[in-house]
Parts: structure tokens; C-alpha cells; sequence
């Protein structure tokens, strides 16, 4: 990185090496430029670093936008690390540590209100760890008012599931397998109103207090589905996956009588496999010489 840095300042660009006392971890890429409407701004958020090296071994998620919001956002992000603005109240992105802690614990707890209230109430998320003292406070709290709660926690995880009257409605499974499990997802039921958010952040202090992190939503139906199902799939698998039970051991879930094994990482990259080759065929292109009326008269006869 440091030689990077180097050429790259070498070249004319502008390299920011960070905010004194924290490290940034957030993924983003912002691009900017003076279209016919004035100006347009591209950018790509994700869950996984721009390293070409764990891109082969890591499972990640990440959005490409026009949307003006999230350009908007991405460069008030980029003015407050390169020091020209402070840090910014943003409409569709939340950012650690400003306040995405808090974000997440009103989005734990308008679940609570929502089960209370005796509306759809579901929280579903993917982590590589669950440690934070507040957030898992939060989970319990909503579990004890019926939300349930399902959680695939890779990692560290100091939640304990299956406890009665604190965590009954909990469930927590961790997927080791080819592929580094990375990502992170969180879905919020929302009494049917539904909300998908991706981050760069787990539910861990040293993301939520030490670190630059980035929360965004994925709004659209298309890039929603997609993850969605990657995260039914985490649910579903019978071959990968541990249960964490009560007392802290984890136990290696299996095919039920009569059920087939379900691998997801394997399901995962077959549907992704099938999606290229369908956007491949889409695109294909055909070159037809265009003849002259009497060579396609003579080539005929």
C-alpha cells in the first residue's frame, strides 16, 4: 500500500492516509464528472476491501449507483476524511463513528415497538462477529418482546441463543467453508415495510467506536433479491453449518430425515455461475456479412 501511495502521489494524485486515530475501513469509491445536465457522480459501495488478492477467497456484496442521494453522501464522506468539511449528517448512508451505533439500535428497537404492537417483526443479519455489549442488550431486549431473530455469526459471537425468557426467539448458526465468509447483511422485517441494509461494519466496538465504517441500503428489487437470497441460503445450509447452542458450543447441523444437503456456498456460486452465463448469452453478437441482392440470388441457386 505504502508503494501505491507513493506512485500514486508520484502520477499528481491527491493520497489522504487517514483520520488521525482511527482506521478506515469503509469500502467506497466515488466518481465524479461534468455530464450534458451538469454534474454526475457514479459510485460503488461494497463489503468487501479493493484487494484482488482476497476478492478469490472472500464472499462479499457490493453496489454500484447513480442514485443522486448516495452520490451526494459518498462525497460529503469523502470531504469530511480529506478534511474539508466536518462530518456530515447524510440521507442515505450511516457512518461509524459518527452514528451508526445508534442507527443500529433504533433499527433493533423499532423492531421491539413493531412485535409489541403485534406486527411482523424480524431481524436477520450476517456477521463475522457479534460482540458489542449495547447491541446485544438491544437483540435480547427485542427477543424478550417476540421478535425473532436469526443471526449467521462467522466468528466471535458472546450472544447466547435459546436462553428462556432472555434470547428464546434467537437463533445463531456460524458457515465455515471454502470461501471466507465476509460479508455483511442485516435485514430489518419493519411490520412488512421491509428494510436491506449492506456494510463494511460487524456489531463489534471496534468498528462502531474505533474505526470509518459505512452503512448503506439496498433498496432497489433486483440487487435486494439477490442478497435476500444469499442470506435464505445461509439459513438453509445442512453441511457447513453450526448451531450455537445455550451453553456456548456449537453443534454441526445435518440433513433431517428425508431432506437433501444443502451446501450454500455451492448453491451460491452455481445461481451466480448460471447469471453470468445468462447475461453473457444476452449480450452475445452475431456478425452476418450483408450481400449484394444478386450474390444472395446466386448463393442460392
Amino acid at each position: 500500500n505504502i508503494r501505491w501511495a507513493k506512485s500514486l502521489e508520484e502520477a499528481g494524485a491527491h493520497v489522504i492516509y487517514g483520520i488521525q486515530g482511527y482506521k478506515t475501513h469503509a469500502k467506497v469509491c466515488l466518481v465524479v464528472r461534468r455530464g450534458p445536465q451538469g454534474i454526475e457522480r457514479y459510485v460503488h459501495l461494497g463489503t468487501g476491501n479493493y484487494n484482488e488478492r482476497t476478492a478469490r477467497v472472500y464472499t462479499d456484496f457490493g453496489l454500484l449507483t447513480a442514485d443522486r442521494a448516495f452520490g451526494e453522501d459518498a462525497s460529503a464522506f469523502f470531504n469530511a476524511l480529506t478534511g474539508y468539511s466536518d462530518p456530515p449528517r447524510m440521507k442515505k448512508l450511516a457512518m461509524a463513528p459518527t452514528n451508526l451505533r445508534e442507527r443500529f439500535l433504533r433499527l433493533i428497537e423499532r423492531e421491539r415497538r413493531r412485535a409489541e404492537e403485534g406486527q411482523a417483526a424480524e431481524i436477520r443479519a450476517k456477521v463475522n462477529s457479534l460482540v458489542d455489549e449495547d447491541i446485544i442488550r438491544a437483540l435480547y431486549d427485542a427477543s424478550r418482546a417476540g421478535v425473532r431473530i436469526r443471526l449467521n455469526v462467522r466468528g466471535i459471537c458472546c450472544l447466547r441463543p435459546g436462553i428462556k425468557g432472555v434470547s428464546d426467539t434467537i437463533e445463531v448458526v456460524s458457515i465455515v467453508d471454502r470461501f471466507l465468509e465476509h460479508a455483511r447483511i442485516y435485514q430489518f422485517r419493519n411490520g412488512g415495510d421491509e428494510e436491506v441494509y449492506l456494510s463494511s461494519a460487524d456489531w463489534m466496538p471496534r468498528n462502531l467506536d474505533r474505526r470509518i465504517e459505512l452503512l448503506f441500503p439496498v433498496a432497489e428489487p433486483e440487487p435486494r433479491r439477490k442478497v435476500l437470497e444469499a442470506l435464505d441460503a445461509m439459513f438453509l445450509d445442512n453441511v457447513k453449518a453450526r448451531r450455537l447452542m445455550p451453553d456456548g458450543s456449537y453443534k454441526r447441523k445435518r440433513p433431517l430425515k428425508g431432506e437433501e444437503p444443502f451446501r450454500a456456498q455451492i448453491h451460491i456460486y452455481r445461481e451466480a455461475k448460471r447469471a453470468r452465463e445468462r447475461a453473457r448469452a444476452a449480450t452475445s453478437v452475431a456478425f452476418e456479412p450483408v450481400a449484394a441482392p444478386a450474390e444472395k440470388a446466386s448463393s442460392t441457386g
